[in-house]
């Protein structure tokens, strides 16, 4: 089974910035193949989908409320995933996650395994 580890959260003031990672442990040929993408939770909220990238890197695509925030990239020789947080919002608080998704319909994607998180709080 593939293990998704994430890193780089951390508490950080409204309009700073973070770097987070996912680093796979599967093979380079497994996670070139891979669709990839980071989901979030707050406390007391659901889950949900912040961005999602193709198995190149060339096409992404943002929920909503993150577009022009963040942005996603992906290192296939290094098998790790990235999140550029940048202009954070108190509401960016959350468990930040990387996940593969199982199928995806639309904006909606089933996750087919996912790391342990990484904690993001933004906070003056």
């Amino acid at each position: 089974e593939v293990q998704l580890a994430e890193s780089g959260g951390g508490l950080v003031r409204p309009g700073g910035s973070l770097t987070l990672s996912c680093t796979a442990s599967a093979s380079e040929e497994t996670f070139t193949k891979y669709i990839m993408m980071w989901v979030r939770q707050a406390p007391g909220k659901e889950l949900e989908w912040v961005a999602r990238i193709n198995t190149d890197g060339a096409v992404r695509w943002y929920a909503d409320f993150v577009k022009g925030r963040f942005t996603i990239d992906r290192d296939n020789a290094a098998k790790t995933l990235y999140l550029q947080l940048n202009s954070l919002k108190t509401e960016d608080t959350a468990m930040y996650y990387c996940a593969k998704p199982r199928y995806c319909n639309g904006d909606n994607c089933a996750i087919e395994f996912r790391g342990q998180g990484t904690q993001v709080t933004v906070s003056s």
